[in-house]
């Protein structure tokens, strides 16, 4: 008995329809990349200047300065204060509308100044409190 056998075709790509989704791709690739827009990788939130007579009445003065040295001691504009007095020295600086700044030394406990901070917080100090840095040079 003899079986009829077919032959076989050779497989074949068919370019046009592979054509045609590279060009769909192409054109997908090139509308998504001109609607990209450039986004800032850290977002920060920049303190607002307020107009009014507000900032107007604490402009020129000086900011009270709280010093963490690395002795854990803690200074307010050069005195030294104990921390469990800090809160009503600040009490005083707030009733009198001045602003507060924190200078804290590299070498300084972390815990005294979140001692600092938590007494800032107390007193009623608004806002975010500056903070001093030092700014260091290339290669030392």
């Amino acid at each position: 008995m003899n079986f009829y056998k077919r032959k076989r075709r050779m497989p074949t790509v068919i370019i046009v329809s592979l054509i045609d989704i590279f060009a769909i791709l192409l054109i997908f690739v090139i509308v998504t990349t001109t609607f990209k827009r450039s986004q800032p990788s850290v977002v920060i939130k920049l303190p607002e200047v307020g107009g009014g007579d507000a900032g107007a009445q604490t402009r020129g003065a000086e900011p009270v300065l709280i010093t963490v040295a690395p002795d854990e001691k803690v200074y307010m504009d050069n005195a030294p204060v104990a921390l469990d007095k800090l809160e009503t020295a600040l009490r005083r600086v707030v009733a009198e509308k001045r602003r507060v700044a924190l200078n804290a030394d590299r070498k300084a406990p972390f815990g005294i100044v979140l001692r600092v901070l938590e007494a800032l917080k107390r007193a009623g100090v608004a806002g975010s409190v500056p903070a001093f840095t030092e700014t260091t040079k290339k290669g030392s």
